[in-house]
């Protein structure tokens, strides 16, 4: 089961353009992500720059609508990723538990969609998603 960690850092939809953590931040996290890469789970990881550095687009009417960050509304917002691949929804949160977070962060666990969760007329209206996939993850 592939499941995607977010991290969620409390404040970070409010940072300033190019603001970076910390190297004692950044080497307790390298330690984390050697531990998940030396088990076999780790899949991929990235960090985000702020949302300030961002844009969303937005369709109202069908139409792209596109707004710079930083953005007013936003509560939370993700500061990186991890994809790890596990048995179980437990297995993820155990990962997800031994983090080295600061107080302000949370990590959100959701499961990947796999092709084959999907009911056939689902599977057959996105045929080719598979390959696309596979071609995706050679570049």
């Amino acid at each position: 089961m592939r499941f995607m960690m977010l991290m969620i850092p409390r404040g970070y939809e409010s940072a300033a353009p190019g603001t970076m953590p910390d190297a004692k931040a950044v080497a307790a996290m390298m330690k984390y992500n050697e531990s998940l890469q030396k088990a076999g789970v780790l899949l991929a990881l990235d960090g985000l720059h702020p949302p300030s550095m961002g844009a969303r687009i937005a369709f109202p009417g069908g139409k792209p609508q596109v707004t710079d960050g930083p953005f007013a509304e936003a509560k939370e917002v993700l500061g990186g990723y991890w994809m790890i691949d596990v048995k179980s929804k437990e297995e993820a949160i155990a990962w997800a538990s031994r983090c080295p977070c600061s107080d302000d962060g949370v990590i959100e666990i959701r499961q990947v969609q796999e092709f084959s969760d999907f009911p056939a007329d689902v599977q057959e209206a996105a045929a080719g998603f598979a390959e696309m996939q596979r071609q995706a993850a050679r570049t």
